[in-house]
């Protein structure tokens, strides 16, 4: 099982940053690995939207789909894969902080199958630097915007 977790503190308002990363388009910008996002059903975050995202990861082109299955607006997205090469959830929580700051928190769990079974706990340290990665990212980008 991999299950990686990341948090970051970033200097704007809860509904900025949860607006700004729960909205799929917004994740080729943010994220270092996603190429595209291309939505399956209307362009609206709920239960049961369908995404397709293109990404590059550990040397490899991934192609899958997400499904939204839980949001709560600035508080709580949970997206699981539809399709895809193995079965994953990613999670993103935002929690208001004094000061007009935001905790932003990253998770990505699933099961690894076949082959890439055997890569399991590399795979978990390239996510972590990954997902670290990601969220020094989405920060720069909503706190340079801010300026």
């Amino acid at each position: 099982m991999v299950d990686v977790l990341t948090e970051i503190t970033i200097n704007r308002p809860r509904d900025q940053v949860a607006e700004y990363a729960a909205n799929p388009d917004n994740a080729p910008e943010w994220y270092v690995n996603i190429n595209s996002a291309e939505w399956q059903t209307p362009k609206r975050i709920e239960v049961g939207s369908k995404v397709a995202f293109k990404a590059a990861f550990l040397g490899r082109e991934l192609s899958y789909v997400y499904q939204i299955a839980e949001y709560t607006p600035g508080k709580k997205l949970v997206m699981r894969t539809a399709d895809g090469p193995f079965p994953m959830e990613t999670t993103y929580t935002w929690e208001s902080l004094s000061g007009h700051s935001t905790r932003m928190t990253l998770r990505n769990k699933g099961n690894p199958s076949g082959f890439s079974i055997l890569f399991t706990p590399f795979m978990s340290l390239m996510m972590k630097r990954a997902n670290k990665k990601d969220l020094n990212k989405i920060k720069f980008l909503l706190e340079e915007t801010a300026n």
